[in-house]
Order: C-alpha cells, then structure tokens, then sequence
C-alpha cells in the first residue's frame, strides 16, 4: 500500500476511535447538569446518587478521550505535513482557543465533580456542573468549526507561495456550515447518552436493582431518548439542504443521485452502481426534491454535472449515509415508544422493552462513525474542500513503512485501552449508583 493510503487509514482509525468518547462526553455532563439542578431545587438525594454515579463513568470516557485525541496532532505533523503547512494560519488560533478556552475549562472542573463532592458547597458543584457542561460543548464547537472550514472555507486568502492565510477570523469562524454541524453533533452526542442512560437504568430496573434511584435514571434517559432524535432529525434536515446546496455532489452521492432532474427521488435503501451510473433499491418518489425545499418538482443536481475525478467512491458513501439515517429512523421509533411506556406507567413492568434497551447503546454510536465517514470520504478528493485535495497535502518524506509501524502501534495500543475501558465501564455499571 502507498504511503497516502496508509496515512488516510491511519487518520480514519484514530480519528474514529477518538471520536466514541467525546460522543459520550457531551450528553453526559448534559444529564449530570440536569440531576445536580433537580437536585439543588428538591434536595431529594435520588438525584445527588444519580450526578455521583454518573460523574464517575465521565472521568473514565474524559481521560479516554483526552489520550486519544493528542494523537490526532501527530498525525497532522507526521502524515500531513503539507496541509499543516498550507493551512497552519487558520488552524492555529482555532485550536489554540479549542484549548486555551475549552478544553481546560472542562478538565478542571470535572476534577471537582469527581473528587469534590464534599469539600464545597451544593451551589459550587453545581457550578461545576455547569462548567463541564459549558467547557465541553465549547471544545465541541472549536472542533467542528476546524472541520467546518475545510468543509466549507470562508474568511480566507491565498499568497503568493500558495499558503492559505486568515483574512476574518469571524467569516472562518462563523462559515457556512459551523453552526448547522455544531448543532448536529451535539445532538448526537445528547442522543447517544440518552439512549446509554436509558439502556443501563433498563437493565437496573428489570433486575429489580438501587430502587428509586434507578426507576428516576430511567426516566431521565427515556424522555431525553424521546426528544433527542427528533432534534436529530431536524438538525439533519437542515445540514442536508446546506449540503446539497455547498456541496452538491458530495449530496449527490449521498442520495444515490447521478442525473440532474427535478423530482428526484429518496431512496430507503438499495446499490448505488457507479459504473453504470445507476441507483438500484427501494425509493419513494419526488421525495429527496420535497424535502429540499417542499417542492415535489425541485430541481437537483446529480454527479454527471461534475468531473468524475472529483467523485467520490459513490456507493460507499451512498451506504454509510443510509446506515446512519436507519439507525435514527430507528431510535426515534424506540424512544417514542419508550415515552409511551412511560406516559401509561407501564414502562417499569415492560421487561421487554427494558431487555432490549441495553442492546441499543452501541446504535447512535455505529450512527457516529457512519455519519463522520459519510462527510469525510464524502468531500473526496479534497482535503480542504475546493481548494486542495488530499493528495496534496500528504507528507512526502515519511515512507509507508514508517506509517504502517506507527498504525501498527496505534492498533495494539487502542486495542488495549478500548479492552481497559470496556472492563472499567462494565465495573462501574455493576457497582451503580451510591447506596
């Protein structure tokens, strides 16, 4: 294998291993910051068990998730050493701010809820609480604004060497895609918490384990499991049009879709078939047309309008796209029932539902990677979307030996640390909130 291949597998596996743990992060601190203000106002100590609990399983996905992600800068400077150099001006103040701002802001105090819980007063670890929730959400932003520019770029120019240099820091900031896949992420990181809260209070509730406090856990997670996907769904609706409309044939690979024509047709599921330049599998008419702009007859526009050197490998983007829409058609149906459940007071006596909640936590998680790998191989063959393709900006005196021993080493060592937290998770879970 060349040394850009080796160097893209190398990306794609640490930056989607990477990618599980703040996944977690963020709606975590979300539904501790809800317990520890339900607890602040009632003073009811159910609600102080649950921030405990939970405060815990985000140390463990934090110091995860904070290993992982330094690797990431290896990777830009070993493997990537023409992009870094070419866009350094706009990457440096972003990631500077990404840890200057947020990143600390969050470690600080999630050493507070973890070991502090006695040592201040209930209005100070709420504030902390805050803090995590806020810092979090903030490195959050500064991430996707990073990746939101190579998506779309804005607030740029080029000299005369070729080098990409910052001309408004709040046009790159602010470009057209950051704001609609900051609320997507989040979305989805609220939605994988809410569905791996519910799966664990699930499981405590059919075995008949910690009472109340449990029988209050699951009903947090069930109405957040009802509510985040349909906030999904319209985040994803509104990121899909800005795609079609900046990206139109990343969206057209996305759907399938080779011919420009109006009343185009959504696929459900089926073969995108690139060499003929055909789409095969089950559609529902003029529906990709009506949901761009709730016109049946929309004018689209399909891949032949584009160079085919610039398309990317269609079906399986055309895959990945629909496995991760699969799997929130299907949370949506899950946490609607799951509220139903609970509106009628049945859900603490439906075993089956509660069997099957635990099996869910690793969906919004396939969702994730399916969902990063569609945006990510779906811009290919560009690195910086319009301005400069991958291949460009690849490393020219790193060897592919150097790069597979370096992958090779990340693989034993994610491996292990994937295995370590799994066992840890798992510890946690059994031990369960505080008696």
């Amino acid at each position: 294998m060349s040394a850009l291949l080796l160097a893209r597998i190398q990306f794609a596996f640490t930056v989607g291993f990477h990618f599980l743990f703040p996944a977690m992060t963020l709606g975590t601190a979300l539904v501790i910051l809800i317990s520890e203000t339900l607890y602040l106002i009632k003073k009811d100590e159910i609600y102080k068990k649950i921030t405990d609990f939970l405060a815990k399983l985000l140390g463990l996905i934090f110091v995860i998730g904070a290993a992982t992600g330094v690797t990431l800068e290896f990777s830009f400077g070993m493997n990537w050493s023409e992009y870094s150099r070419t866009v350094g001006d706009i990457f440096g103040p972003i990631l500077a701010a990404e840890g200057v701002i947020a990143f600390f802001l969050e470690s600080v105090f999630i050493g507070i809820l973890i070991f502090a819980r006695n040592k201040v007063s209930p209005g100070v670890y709420w504030l902390a609480a805050l803090l995590v929730f806020l810092g979090g959400h903030l490195s959050a932003f500064w991430i996707v604004v990073a990746n939101s520019w190579m998506q779309t770029p804005a607030g740029y120019q080029i000299n005369e060497v070729g080098k990409i240099i910052l001309s408004n820091f709040t046009q790159a900031v602010f470009n057209p895609s950051t704001m609609i896949r900051f609320c997507h992420t989040v979305m989805a990181s609220w939605m994988t918490c809410a569905i791996m809260i519910a799966g664990i209070a699930g499981y405590y509730v059919r075995k008949g384990l910690h009472g109340q406090t449990a029988r209050t856990l699951l009903k947090i997670g069930i109405i957040l499991f009802a509510i985040t996907p349909l906030l999904q769904l319209a985040t994803g609706h509104v990121h899909a049009i800005e795609v079609i409309n900046m990206q139109p044939e990343k969206a057209a690979a996305l759907e399938g879709h080779f011919v420009t024509k109006k009343g185009v047709p959504l696929y459900i599921v089926g073969f995108a078939d690139e060499q003929n330049e055909r789409t095969y599998g089950i559609y529902v008419p003029n529906s990709l047309s009506f949901l761009y702009n709730f016109d049946w007859n929309s004018e689209i526009r399909g891949l032949k309008e584009f160079p085919k050197e610039n398309w990317p490998p269609v079906n399986f983007v055309f895959q990945t796209y629909h496995i991760m829409v699969g799997i929130g058609i299907l949370s949506i149906a899950m946490g609607l029932l799951g509220v139903f459940l609970l509106l009628t007071k049945k859900i603490y006596e439906a075993k089956l539902y509660l069997s099957v909640l635990p099996f869910l936590i690793p969906l919004p998680h396939i969702a994730h990677e399916t969902g990063w790998i569609s945006a990510e191989v779906g811009r290919q063959p560009w690195i910086i979307y319009g301005l400069m393709k991958t291949a460009d900006g690849a490393s020219t005196v790193v060897s592919a030996n150097d790069i597979l021993g370096s992958l090779i080493m990340f693989l034993l060592v994610y491996l292990l640390l994937f295995i370590m937290f799994i066992m840890l998770f798992l510890k946690f879970v059994k031990n369960g909130p505080p008696s």
